[in-house]
């Protein structure tokens, strides 16, 4: 479904790049920027929000390669990030601008989440639908549905 103007809501499934059987499903305002989209997640997968971040939004249809989409997609970095092509470029464009609306998600489509450059958390994200309406009553965003623990944002490695 698409919608015209920045009414509605998303919904979205985040799974972990590499870790089988551990999303969330997380319903976004349309009218509400990729930034909260990074922190409801963030919290989602019970991260702290201290490191940078990055959205690639690629092709509407089919099923993509994360080097796919990375290497030919609009980037959406966070707020504070520094990105050279995009400055010499002259764009304009970070997470805490670009509303879902502004975004023209298609339903199936596929778009990738970095969280944390050192570490690379990736996340697939799956556009499931887009609806007309909310519910009155829900604070957006919101997690609807969970599977799998969320893993460790620091996990103690054993010295060898």
């Amino acid at each position: 479904m698409k919608l015209k103007d920045e009414s509605g809501v998303v919904m979205l499934k985040v799974a972990l790049d590499g870790q089988r059987g551990i999303w969330r499903r997380i319903a976004v305002k349309r009218d509400q920027t990729l930034d909260d989209l990074a922190r409801a997640i963030n919290r989602a997968f019970d991260r702290n929000n201290d490191h940078l971040y990055a959205f690639y939004v690629g092709q509407k249809t089919g099923k993509p390669t994360r080097s796919q989409v990375v290497s030919a997609s609009r980037r959406y970095p966070h707020p504070e990030a520094t990105d050279p092509f995009l400055e010499r470029e002259g764009i304009e464009r970070n997470a805490a601008n670009a509303t879902l609306a502004s975004l023209r998600l298609a339903d199936n489509q596929v778009f990738y989440y970095l969280f944390d450059f050192g570490d690379e958390w990736w996340h697939i994200i799956t556009v499931e639908q887009t609806k007309a309406e909310g519910e009155p009553e829900q604070q957006y965003p919101a997690v609807i549905a969970r599977r799998g623990e969320s893993p460790e944002q620091y996990p103690e490695y054993e010295e060898e």
